[in-house]
């Protein structure tokens, strides 16, 4: 029993430390896409040459396979949490009163995971796969033009519409995710809890509206 609680909390570390990891990469990601609301030139020019930035420079590409992993890593210490949650559970309670204490979000991980997961399938097909080995366009250098690919994507509506779900499941879970994380090591004293909970919202709210506005962005002015 001693050394099942020790994996368990072994694996909620890990699972708080390659989300942190995944946070700062959306920052890093968001300020990327603001790029895209620049001038139509200006924004072609920008946002490929920012591409050609991440493909092309050796520790960004380092990075980038931490980056791989650590998506990887999240996915899989989450199977295995959410495998060793049912097993210790057991049979359900005739009486669930979690809804009373929790988010809906904190108790609907699983689906949420999945649309996020679902939607990540699809975003790195369409975008990254198509960077790395698909026949793109040319610039006016001669580079590939990942923007025209963004501005073509984006200007369908059933992909703006897939797109911001996306992004909604992913804003839940990085409410419930960025709390989680905090107790996990050991920084959600209830000194802070108000300041913590300011954090997380804030953090969410600025990320998940960068985002979504870009799609919206695109379809209604491009």
């Amino acid at each position: 029993m001693v050394r099942l609680k020790g994996s368990t909390q072994a694996y909620k570390l890990w699972m708080a430390l390659t989300g942190l990891f995944l946070c700062v990469f959306l920052v890093i990601h968001v300020l990327g896409n603001l790029q895209l609301f620049l001038p139509a030139e200006q924004a072609r020019e920008q946002f490929n040459w920012y591409s050609r930035l991440l493909s092309g420079n050796i520790l960004i590409m380092l990075i980038s396979y931490v980056l791989y992993f650590s998506i990887l890593a999240h996915v899989f210490y989450a199977i295995v949490l959410t495998l060793k949650k049912k097993k210790a559970n057991g049979a359900a309670y005739a009486y669930d009163r979690r809804a009373n204490v929790s988010p809906w979000y904190s108790r609907n991980m699983g689906l949420l995971g999945t649309i996020i997961l679902l939607f990540l399938i699809i975003h790195l097909k369409d975008f990254w796969y198509q960077y790395k080995f698909g026949e793109l366009p040319l610039d006016s250098q001669g580079q590939k033009d990942l923007y025209q690919i963004v501005i073509t994507t984006y200007r369908q509506f059933w992909y703006v519409l897939v797109y911001e779900l996306g992004l909604l499941a992913l804003g839940f879970h990085l409410l419930h995710g960025f709390f989680s994380a905090a107790r996990t090591l050991g920084l959600y004293h209830p000194k802070y809890v108000r300041i913590m909970k300011v954090f997380g919202w804030g953090y969410t709210v600025l990320i998940i509206a960068g985002f979504m506005a870009m799609p919206v962005y695109i379809y209604l002015m491009t």
